[in-house]
């Protein structure tokens, strides 16, 4: 039986013609030179836009390896790429808009975190500072007291001038921050700072959290990137190579 096929100058084996595809069948050229077939067009490529982000990383990883696996493996790590599409699918990510929309959410989330994290800390510096006078002030009032009441004002204050200088600055401080007439309960202000120190906690904890979302979110863009890039500009890869 005859071979339909062609063989190029120095090939030693034939290429048949139906392993070309459809348009190079024996039946099909016969056909498109009688006029009465014309070749197929190729379907256009999908748009990046509608395509699953995974099967995106995929094929540009198919597309590295078919080029030079060893070079590509070298590039990108490959066990770093099964980890960036296993996050992807355990965070239910289908595209890249929708990274780069969660990316931003946590971003804004972790700011968030951080503005009242430090408005925590602040409540409980003001607190600390507020007990801290609340109690000097008490503490050093009966001793004001007799000075205001002694004769010789001069000699007392010399006598107790540490103590009359806090009471002082005491109520001073108190008088700055709006605080007069009979002061707030010690042991009332102190339990809201402890349950403040909690909350600040609370907050830390969330905000060291969102933190390392960001920066893992950030790894996993820069190696999707890279993957993606890598298929786009393989020569680039390998000039890098040589570098």
């Amino acid at each position: 039986m005859p071979r339909t096929g062609s063989r190029a100058p120095g090939q030693e084996r034939f290429t048949r013609l139906k392993n070309l595809g459809a348009d190079y069948t024996e039946e099909a050229i016969k056909e498109r030179i009688a006029g009465k077939r014309t070749r197929a067009a190729k379907a256009p490529k999908a748009e990046r836009k509608g395509v699953n982000l995974l099967i995106d990383i995929e094929n540009s990883i198919k597309a590295q390896q078919g080029r030079s696996y060893e070079q590509w493996a070298k590039i990108h790590n490959l066990k770093q790429a099964a980890k960036t599409m296993n996050f992807l699918t355990e965070n239910k990510i289908e595209q890249y808009a929708d990274l780069l929309t969660r990316i931003e959410e946590i971003a804004t989330a972790s700011e968030q975190a951080g503005d009242s994290l430090k408005e925590a800390e602040k409540r409980l510096s003001d607190m600390a500072l507020l007990i801290k006078n609340v109690t000097t002030y008490q503490k050093t009032k009966p001793l004001y007291e007799t000075y205001r009441k002694a004769r010789n004002k001069e000699k007392y204050r010399a006598e107790h001038e540490r103590g009359i200088i806090l009471h002082e600055a005491a109520a001073k401080a108190l008088k700055a921050a709006q605080i007069g007439g009979k002061l707030p309960s010690v042991p009332a202000l102190q339990a809201e700072y402890e349950k403040l120190q909690g909350q600040k906690e609370s907050l830390y904890a969330d905000y060291v959290k969102l933190k390392k979302q960001v920066q893992e979110y950030d790894i996993i863009k820069r190696n999707i990137d890279s993957i993606l890039q890598a298929e786009k500009h393989p020569e680039r890869e390998k000039g890098k190579e040589r570098e």
